[in-house]
């Protein structure tokens, strides 16, 4: 194992500006991580060695020349400089097909997205993009277009979804951080499941642009770290609307919240997720978990109550949302014959919930709001499980059909997809391990645009708890 090999992003950062690595070992270190881990963990759908070679090369001549750095010493616009990274592949990258997951012939991506033209604006070099699962709409990354994407903490287990691949990758030490998206967790649940921190932002905080209001709203982009100071240093990079973006928050300063104390805080504890008419019993390993989590928030000074948001019927409001934002997605793919039957099933449920249901779902959110809202009128935060069950074992999806898969990931992930229904923040914070030694996590959830305060609080807790320190152990030869 080389010296660069889970370094995290801030470190590896300041060591390119300092000049003890250069851009191109660090490159040429994931380049070969990734190769590597393939046929053990097929993290990537695809990597890019030439070009981010030559563009490792493009930054070392920079580094030395001393582009981005301030007359006192301080580095400028180019934060980023030279450090190889990953995107999910739902999102544009020039020169590279958009597959999201699917099979067929998709044609390459004129040029990038928002969110990858400001990695590149701050110095970045993409490696390539990581496997989903197809259009993002499960729980697990695993398909017929790609394979199955692995847990580098138990191969025989799934990493989550649908940013699996994202997560995967920085779990295994192959890149410092990635880019993922959420858009019923799909962030937050392979955090939780690989031992990480998973922003999902603000909704807008990430532009999705070219895609506007990805998902009816639902989906938003957001960054997988083993820390939260990386986390949110690529958060600031990425932060930002498109000049044609529907949503456009107030800017944060991500990077200085993970610096800054809270304060004490009222947290409120939610055991009960809400009502989606499947049982979704919450794992004993997880709950004892979740609890420990709760009392190290107290011992650090915060006031910890259980408390039961007020979720309502929030599920008719996200059906209609996820599958209409499922049907866009599968009207633009060039041959839909070759998306999978349970794919093929939701955008029919999306195509019969569109119209006025949808659009009574998307005018209920303003409701849902204030409703759920009111929880913050007594507490900063909320503290919730990310998941109700451990990471499941590869293959466990492969024969259900639509609505038995469907029930499984209502069962197995209940908390996190009303915060998107909201348009919300969340971070995912590494909370332990189960008796079998897999990761779960728990989420810290606020109202909208609490990001700081929610990073503020990770960073306090990471700080005690120094998650980062556990590693997943190698993985085997293939």
């Amino acid at each position: 194992m080389t010296a660069i090999e889970y370094t995290g992003l801030a470190e590896l950062a300041r060591e390119l500006r300092e000049g003890t690595v250069t851009s191109t070992a660090a490159v040429q270190t994931a380049l070969e991580r990734i190769e590597a881990t393939q046929p053990t963990l097929n993290a990537f759908r695809c990597t890019r060695p030439e070009a981010a070679l030559a563009e490792a090369a493009e930054a070392d001549r920079r580094l030395a020349a001393g582009v981005g750095a301030r007359r006192d010493g301080a580095w400028g616009r180019l934060p980023l400089l030279g450090v190889p990274l990953a995107v999910k592949d739902d999102t544009d990258v020039a020169g590279l097909p958009t597959r999201f997951g699917c099979a067929g012939d998709i044609p390459d991506a004129s040029e990038d997205g928002e969110a990858v033209r400001r990695l590149r604006a701050a110095g970045a070099v993409i490696v390539g993009k990581t496997n989903s699962c197809e259009l993002g709409q499960w729980a697990f990354t695993e398909g017929p277009a790609f394979g199955a994407t692995r847990n580098p903490w138990n191969t025989g287990h799934t990493p989550g979804g649908s940013s699996g691949g994202s997560a995967a990758a920085v779990a295994g030490g192959l890149v410092p951080a990635a880019l993922g998206s959420d858009g019923a967790g799909s962030i937050r649940i392979p955090a939780a499941w690989t031992h990480l921190v998973g922003i999902k932002p603000q909704r807008g905080r990430v532009s999705v642009h070219p895609y506007d209001d990805c998902f009816q709203g639902l989906t938003v982009n957001g960054p997988l770290a083993r820390t939260v100071g990386d986390a949110a240093l690529l958060l600031d990079a990425v932060a930002g609307p498109h000049a044609g973006d529907r949503f456009q928050p107030t800017a944060v300063d991500a990077s200085a919240a993970a610096r800054r104390e809270p304060g004490r805080l009222r947290i409120a504890l939610a055991w009960r997720p809400p009502f989606t008419a499947t049982p979704n019993p919450l794992d004993p390993g997880i709950a004892r978990a979740v609890t420990d989590l709760a009392e190290a928030l107290a011992g650090l000074g915060h006031t910890v109550d259980e408390a039961r948001p007020r979720y309502g019927l929030i599920g008719l409001s996200f059906l209609p949302r996820a599958t209409a934002g499922i049907a866009e997605y599968a009207d633009r793919h060039p041959d839909p014959t070759l998306l999978d039957p349970r794919t093929r099933s939701a955008t029919r449920t999306g195509r019969r919930l569109g119209g006025r249901l949808l659009r009574a779902a998307r005018a209920r959110e303003i409701h849902q709001q204030r409703r759920i809202g009111a929880l913050f009128d007594t507490y900063d935060v909320l503290l919730a499980p990310t998941t109700a069950a451990p990471p499941p074992r590869i293959g466990t999806f492969d024969t259900m059909p639509a609505w038995r898969t469907d029930l499984a990931m209502a069962a197995a992930c209940p908390y996190a997809w009303p915060w998107n229904v909201l348009g919300w923040p969340g971070v995912n914070v590494p909370a332990g391990f189960t008796r079998d030694g897999l990761p779960v996590g728990a989420q810290l959830l606020g109202p909208a645009g609490s990001e700081p305060l929610l990073i503020s609080l990770a960073a306090q807790l990471e700080d005690t708890r120094r998650w980062f320190a556990h590693r997943p152990p190698a993985p085997a030869p293939a």
